[in-house]
């Protein structure tokens, strides 16, 4: 890999990705291109199963990237190009601007070891070692002295929470503290990237809600590039600037939480989004009427007086001022001047999903 410097591309980016499995899978790649066969004529026609479908998108710096989607919907498949532990059909996967589908083994080697660490649901701890010396493991691989290794293992181990379980055993812990020495493991080795395949899936309610709460701290404060994998679109929302849903291997749509639950690409992500709070995740610009347009509607309504929001207020906040005023109208201000209106009829249309902009 070469140094980081300000003319590299995102951390990771994708170009027009293909994985189809089977003997004749280019063969059925130009086959779907030519004649735009589904999945099931691919099968019968090849004897291929189509793993990804022509993935684009770029996951900026820190940024939690999260990629959900039904069993067999192809979000595992896909992470797993971004270390090359799958080799693409078709496509491209870079890394700071790098190809890595041009890595050599050594540069391939460095990359897993140095640039990407991967947390799994299932964590793979070595059971004869204790927590210190699993959280140190990928560090031993990559030949660190052992006294700065085990100091590295310990400071990330405090950071999850671990500290003073150093000496146990895997089979002493609970699966939730096993999963932090997992994490403890990835973040030991100091990677700018972290791969996560649905991490915390196997988890107990509570035990995962606390596990995320932690995530979310660690990520803001490591700063780390963060693809996620899920099945959940409620941890996808909790977690991800930015979310992608897939379905039958294809990206159907990527954006923030707001635009997936405020505006579903196709019926498929309508349906997952039908059963979402929007409470925590509209927000004022989304809803409100822009000033000039409010004005020339209700050029009579008396606004100067009412409460004001910022534009990050969501709608949680925005029933809070309108409870609380009993007003029907919120003025939201950005920089010391009224870009739009918030009406008691746009916030309830909100609440039902009816968004007014």
């Amino acid at each position: 890999m070469t140094p980081k410097n300000e003319t590299q591309g995102p951390p990771i980016e994708c170009k027009n990705l293909w994985k189809i499995y089977g003997l004749r899978d280019k063969e059925a790649l130009a086959a779907i291109q030519a004649e735009g066969l589904d999945k099931d004529e691919v099968r019968d026609r090849f004897g291929c199963a189509v793993g990804v479908v022509n993935a684009t998108f770029n996951v900026n710096q820190g940024e939690i990237f999260c990629v959900m989607g039904l069993s067999g919907s192809g979000k595992s498949t896909l992470v797993r190009h971004i270390n090359r532990l799958i080799e693409p059909t078709a496509g491209q996967v870079l890394i700071e601007g790098v190809d890595i589908g041009k890595a050599g083994s050594e540069a391939l080697r460095r990359l897993r070891s140095e640039k990407i660490g991967m947390v799994f649901q299932h964590m793979a701890l070595l059971p004869h070692r204790n927590v210190r010396e699993n959280a140190a493991f990928a560090l031993e691989l990559r030949e660190v002295g052992r006294k700065e290794r085990l100091e590295k293992a310990e400071k990330a181990l405090e950071m999850v929470g671990l500290d003073g379980w150093e000496t146990y055993y895997p089979d002493e812990l609970s699966g939730g503290m096993q999963q932090r020495v997992g994490l403890a493991r990835a973040i030991a080795a100091d990677p700018d990237i972290l791969l996560m395949d649905e991490p915390f899936s196997a988890l107990d309610p509570l035990i995962r809600r606390q596990l995320q709460d932690q995530f979310i701290e660690l990520s803001q404060m490591m700063q780390k590039t963060t693809i996620f994998i899920t099945h959940d679109l409620d941890e996808a929302i909790r977690l991800g600037n930015r979310i992608a849903i897939m379905n039958n291997g294809e990206l159907v749509q990527i954006g923030t939480p707001e635009d997936i639950v405020t505006q579903p690409a196709d019926d498929y992500v309508a349906d997952f989004v039908a059963g979402i709070s929007r409470l925590h995740l509209v927000f004022a610009p989304t809803i409100m009427h822009p000033s000039v347009v409010f004005r020339s509607k209700h050029p009579d309504a008396e606004v100067e007086n009412c409460p004001t929001a910022s534009p990050d207020a969501d709608l949680n906040h925005l029933i809070d001022i309108m409870v609380e005023t009993e007003e029907r109208f919120i003025r939201i201000i950005e920089e010391n001047k009224c870009v739009g209106v918030v009406t008691r009829g746009s916030l309830l249309r909100a609440i039902q999903g009816k968004e007014t902009s």
